[in-house]
């Protein structure tokens, strides 16, 4: 397999590392991983004593950003910092899973493989990096899910953190995942309200469109027949900003005309195709419900939640609405490149001795500088709940704002880092 190369773009140096980890910490003889990590500097920083700041993605299941040097959060970090993009075990160029990867796994095999790609591991992989290094202690930036694995690592690895900057990822570290989902659903309908009042005449673009695959059988691109509940999922998008608009746009392109007969347009299913990032990361759908669980099973959590609540289970005559980023037992009979993972997935829903991810006690005395970006509006991470964890956790300071939603390091990453990165050294002045 070719490796990556190292560059220099516009003054920004980028370079490829690779490393070798155990799949399983706890055995072994297991087998091995691959992990990539792409090293991002200033140019001239060879000799540089900056310290390092190791970037967590969210997610699960989807691999560090590729950006370019000259702006966003990134623009600000190499200001103090050389950056690690770490690729998490499982995503990008780092021992890669999909379909194709576990397609000669048996069920039970793909769910014993998958049960070792959590946040509880993907921290074992970057203490493992930090000790390959040679560094004392770095700082770690964690969007999303990767500020679930921010919190892991403070729990597992404190003494080896300068600080930790956390944007819209503060979990709860003790609430089951139905607690998780029905705060998540309501959030959800809050946009789903907010949307169709902007935009009154997409209710009824989405009942036509609903009501026209109840009716008829329409295909994505890659031959997969395309359904409500799927159509329902591009909620998710209601999390991030300017969504709305982007959304209402595709609305407007769906249907065409063909023989006098309404049929979707083949770029709206184009579009719809692209959505699904579950095809090409499918950690995403496998374990994502498993993030907030510790000793017990999920046993598909956001579908039983979602039985309580009839306007997200669209019928004919009733209004529409989209779902946010839950998932549910019945994409692994849907979605073509999740079939194959059906059992395992079932599997791990009914999976009950989930190892601890967070160490309650340790957070307490937790002595390491966090700072944290909270959303007030995100759809993703409940403020209320983020708020139970901030009040447990110690040495800790958070700006809540409504200026952002769920993407705000992406929508404005040099202002919100660069605030983030003040509020650490005063809480590290705080300490002396």
């Amino acid at each position: 397999m070719l490796h990556a190369q190292a560059f220099i773009q516009q003054g920004v140096h980028y370079l490829p590392h690779y490393f070798t980890v155990p799949l399983n910490y706890n055995d072994v003889a297991q087998g091995q991983l691959t992990l990539f990590a792409r090293e991002v500097r200033l140019a001239g920083d060879e000799l540089s004593d900056k310290p390092w700041l190791v970037y967590f993605q969210g997610g699960p299941g989807f691999p560090a950003q590729r950006p370019n040097g000259h702006g966003g959060w990134l623009k600000r970090a190499l200001q103090t910092y050389r950056v690690l993009l770490l690729d998490q075990r499982g995503t990008g160029n780092s021992s890669v899973i999909s379909h194709q990867t576990l397609a000669s796994f048996t069920p039970e095999q793909q769910a014993e493989y998958l049960s070792h790609f959590r946040a509880d591991n993907i921290v074992r992989d970057a203490e493992t990096i930090r000790q390959q290094f040679g560094v004392e202690q770095w700082a770690i930036l964690g969007q999303s899910f990767g500020g679930f694995c921010s919190l892991t690592y403070l729990s597992l690895f404190p003494h080896s953190l300068l600080r930790s900057y956390i944007t819209g990822g503060v979990p709860s570290i003790s609430r089951p995942a139905d607690d998780v989902y029905r705060a998540t659903f309501k959030r959800t309908m809050d946009k789903n309200q907010a949307f169709f009042r902007q935009f009154p005449q997409a209710q009824a673009m989405c009942q036509a469109i609903a009501n026209h695959l109840i009716d008829h059988d329409e295909f994505l691109p890659n031959g997969q027949r395309f359904t409500v509940e799927q159509f329902q999922q591009i909620g998710i998008n209601f999390g991030m900003s300017d969504s709305f608009i982007t959304t209402y746009f595709q609305l407007e392109n769906a249907f065409v005309e063909i023989n006098g007969q309404p049929q979707l347009r083949y770029e709206f299913l184009s579009a719809m195709l692209a959505e699904q990032g579950f095809q090409t990361n499918p950690i995403y759908a496998i374990l994502h419900e498993s993030i907030y669980c510790q000793g017990e099973a999920s046993n598909w959590s956001a579908q039983r939640v979602r039985s309580e609540l009839s306007p997200f289970n669209y019928q004919k005559g009733q209004p529409f609405y989209f779902t946010g980023e839950m998932v549910f037992p019945w994409m692994f009979k849907q979605y073509a490149n999740l079939k194959p993972l059906q059992h395992a997935a079932e599997l791990l829903a009914v999976k009950n001795d989930w190892p601890a991810l967070y160490d309650a006690k340790q957070l307490a005395n937790n002595t390491v500088p966090v700072s944290c970006a909270v959303y007030a509006d995100d759809m993703f991470v409940e403020m209320d709940y983020s708020r139970e964890t901030l009040a447990l956790l110690g040495n800790a300071s958070a700006w809540i704002t409504n200026e952002y939603e769920h993407n705000g390091l992406r929508a404005d990453g040099e202002r919100i880092l660069d605030k983030l990165i003040a509020m650490g050294d005063q809480t590290a002045a705080m300490l002396q």
